[in-house]
């Protein structure tokens, strides 16, 4: 098994708070996951640690299990083997709803389609998980929405209904229910493969300025421009196995696998 990636940021104080008299412990650690739907096998052994505020970028061909690896990262899908910890989530030990709810205020997942309630406003979409899933108090829930779609620049849309939004406008709505959560880590699953090009930007603004700020994020991408600016770690996947690792200019520019040369020429 190969040494997992690590990406390595000065611990902030939140963080020392968090992680006690160890200030350098991942807030997600990923260690020989093995996971498979039925007789195939989509994740074979796979393993990673993501830093306090560090940014990581999966990228690799279609079918080579990054978006199932999000999943279990998030406990949406379980795992045959190994273990995940999110911050002090031992999540291949959850069973119970109420135990993954608890997870996902550590942890919160935007997919590529949006799934906003069609019959709800931007600002009810993003109020909607605080007040009926966490039970929190509906002035203050609605507050902190208001401020949300602010940060994704969508204030003046707060009472639009989805079908009124375009799709990039759409997705941002989608980051702010997700932020709505307050999570540790975000994931980011192709966020903008279904936007078209003039919307796609707007989307990676809003995630570009979250990472500024020191959200922790993992992204399933195919924008490599992006992640190569974004990135403090680029994960390159094929088969179910993490093939290469390494800090964006090292992989894009030398790598060292044959089938991530391959890869590279393809969509570079």
């Amino acid at each position: 098994m190969m040494d997992r990636p690590a990406v390595n940021k000065s611990p902030t104080q939140r963080e020392r708070k968090r992680s006690g008299s160890d200030p350098s412990r991942p807030i997600v650690d990923v260690a020989d996951v093995h996971q498979a739907f039925g007789s195939v096998e989509v994740l074979k052994g796979v393993s990673m640690i993501v830093r306090k505020g560090g940014v990581v970028c999966i990228i690799g061909p279609s079918g080579s299990g990054k978006s199932t690896l999000l999943r279990c990262i998030n406990g949406l899908v379980p795992i045959q083997s190994g273990s995940i910890r999110v911050a002090d989530f031992e999540v291949h030990q959850l069973r119970t709803d109420k135990e993954k709810i608890a997870l996902r205020k550590e942890v919160s997942m935007v997919f590529q389609q949006y799934n906003l309630f069609p019959h709800k406003t931007a600002l009810e979409n993003v109020m909607m998980a605080p007040i009926h899933v966490l039970h929190e108090e509906r002035n203050e829930v609605r507050e902190r929405a208001v401020a949300l779609l602010t940060k994704v620049g969508l204030a003046q849309k707060r009472d639009s209904y989805p079908g009124e939004l375009s799709g990039g406008q759409q997705q941002r709505v989608a980051i702010a229910r997700s932020l709505a959560m307050r999570p540790e880590v975000m994931l980011f699953d192709e966020v903008t493969a279904a936007l078209d090009p003039e919307t796609v930007k707007e989307v990676l603004n809003t995630i570009r300025e979250l990472a500024r700020e020191g959200m922790t994020c993992i992204l399933v991408t195919h924008e490599m421009r992006f992640a190569r600016e974004i990135a403090d770690e680029v994960l390159f996947t094929d088969g179910g196995k993490i093939v290469e690792a390494g800090p964006p200019a090292e992989l894009f520019d030398r790598p060292r696998m044959e089938r991530t040369k391959a890869f590279l020429s393809q969509v570079l």
